[in-house]
């Protein structure tokens, strides 16, 4: 299979001279507060904010605007987000950021099509809503002390915009990638290409319009983007350039508190986002791994107990979630003790269920802060597919999500297109709150990948003792579809011992080893964890371009 390599020389890792993982160490610092975030200088942002005062949300909206700037490819103003808020002492708080189909966007919009653009104008047809997220967070921390001036959260990002950014190895590579079909969007060129062609990685990038668009919500404040000058020129924009939404869309749109779900395990509750987002899926991989009663990682029963549990949630996902408000199952529901121990019966030890599906693609980043008094925030911000529709508005340079591909224009499809309804979300931050104080933020990019590695890094610190940074950095898989590949067989990186190969081959999983040794097709993780006497520990995944930065 191309990009696969033969898979006879890898050896145990536990008898391997020099094991890469041990390159990457675990930050750990004492009270101070900690950002973990994939490009350094978001994390970088979010710190600063943290030593000057701030809190942990003002510290996550500093690295998210710093993000949209120097991880366009990833994300961007015109996206969405989610965000799981903890406070010691109190039940955690969700704030959903997801913004709706256009009141335009019906089949009769898109008559002749036989499905949804994936780029372009028609592409960008749902509400962004992480910029009404950040306000709506900034809400909710406003009472954890004075707020720091908005101009000094967005400084960062401001700076960055107008001074430039060094391209990073995977913006050039996907842009590249994706070239033929994002240069067909309008606004694509002006904004990342560099004399007309793609910049390389390393050089500079400066967003002048962005960075004007960021000075007008720290003046004028975040709402602006809404129901503002900026609301009204981005309507403007949109509306010429084909897209259906209108000026009422942007008027009409608020993020909304939600309450999380959760799943209850024997040393921890973890938490993470409802619909429309798959959080339930990676809550329920996590709840089934453990009725498994497996007593050792990175071996077969791990890895195929992993898988098989993913497999059984992701059934349920696709067989329930679509818009909230078109929901006939209370997910929750999905999470009690007797429906995870009827799922795992389900689960063979030793062989592994056929496995035809519909995947979904994404791209995302997470990132997460925890500040000195413990508060933390597990955060996540996409545009969908790498640089989204590829649709920069003109004037103001905000580069919009193409979300709403999701969609269906079957009227008789679960996630079904109709005007105002929200997209299928593959973005979940999690959470995870232990008995013995300890208190865990962690997440990943990666779409299908993101329940998967999630269930990965947990399962190797929680439950098998891992450190944190060399769970993160060991190898990892993924079942499903990656960018630009149609095949759903179960992909390796080249790390994973040959012997664990040749049994989950036989065991029945139709295995795909990848040639290279750290990929970030398994997506691009951080964590924090927050320990009771004030330790803190911070982690990045050595697949991106990020960094942990901690007091």
């Amino acid at each position: 299979m191309a990009g696969a390599q033969p898979h006879n020389d890898r050896k145990d890792p536990a008898t391997t001279d020099f094991h890469p993982d041990a390159a990457f160490n675990t930050q750990r610092s004492y009270g101070g507060g900690s950002c973990v975030a994939p490009h350094h200088l978001a994390a970088s942002a979010g710190r600063d904010i943290l030593k000057q005062g701030g809190n942990a949300i003002e510290a996550m909206v500093a690295a998210a605007s710093a993000i949209a700037v120097s991880y366009p490819h990833m994300n961007a103003l015109g996206g969405d987000g989610f965000w799981l808020i903890s406070e010691p002492g109190k039940a955690p708080v969700a704030i959903d950021a997801c913004g709706g189909a256009a009141g335009l966007a019906s089949t009769d919009f898109y008559a002749g099509e036989s499905s949804i653009p994936e780029r372009g104008p028609k592409a960008a047809l749902t509400m962004a809503g992480t910029v009404s997220g950040w306000q709506k967070a900034l809400d909710i921390g406003a009472a954890w002390g004075t707020p720091l001036p908005l101009g000094t959260l967005l400084g960062d990002a401001i700076r960055y915009a107008e001074q430039g950014i060094a391209v990073s190895r995977s913006q050039e590579a996907l842009a590249r990638k994706h070239f033929d079909r994002l240069s067909q969007s309008p606004g694509f060129s002006d904004a990342f290409l560099m004399d007309g062609k793609i910049p390389r990685e390393g050089q500079r990038l400066r967003q002048p319009r962005l960075a004007s668009t960021l000075r007008r919500l720290a003046e004028a404040g975040l709402d602006d983007f809404y129901r503002g000058e900026l609301a009204r020129s981005m309507a403007d924009d949109l509306e010429a350039l084909g897209s259906p939404l209108r000026l009422q869309d942007f008027h009409d749109y608020q993020a909304q508190i939600v309450t999380p779900l959760e799943v209850e395990l024997g040393d921890a509750t973890l938490y993470n986002l409802p619909a429309p987002t798959q959080g339930m899926a990676s809550l329920m991989i996590l709840g089934l791994y453990e009725r498994l009663n497996i007593d050792s990682g990175e071996g077969f029963a791990h890895l195929h107990g992993l898988v098989e549990a993913t497999k059984r949630a992701f059934m349920l996902r696709d067989q329930y979630i679509t818009d909230p408000g078109r929901m006939t199952t209370d997910l929750q529901t999905l999470l009690t003790p007797e429906r995870l121990d009827r799922e795992a019966a389900m689960i063979d030890s030793r062989k592994a269920i056929a496995w035809p599906y519909r995947p979904e693609p994404g791209d995302t980043i997470w990132m997460g802060t925890v500040g000195s008094e413990g508060r933390s925030v597990s955060f996540i911000q996409s545009l969908y597919w790498e640089f989204g529709s590829g649709v920069v508005l003109p004037e103001s340079g905000v580069l919009w999500q193409n979300r709403g591909v999701s969609f269906s224009l079957d009227p008789d499809d679960l996630r079904a297109l109709a005007p105002g309804r929200k997209p299928f979300h593959t973005l979940n931050p999690a959470l995870a709150r232990f008995r013995d104080g300890r208190s865990m933020v962690y997440g990943t990019m990666g779409g299908e990948g993101q329940p998967q590695t999630q269930a990965a890094i947990f399962s190797r610190y929680a439950m098998h003792g891992m450190p944190l940074q060399q769970a993160i950095a060991a190898p990892r898989w993924l079942l499903g579809r990656t960018w630009g590949e149609n095949s759903t067989n179960l992909k390796l990186e080249s790390r994973v011992y040959t012997p664990l190969v040749t049994e989950l081959e036989k065991a029945g999983h139709d295995v795909e080893v990848l040639s290279e040794t750290f990929t970030d097709t398994m997506g691009h993780v951080g964590a924090i964890v927050h320990h009771p006497d004030g330790l803190i520990e911070s982690a990045h995944d050595p697949r991106s371009d990020g960094g942990a930065a901690s007091l």
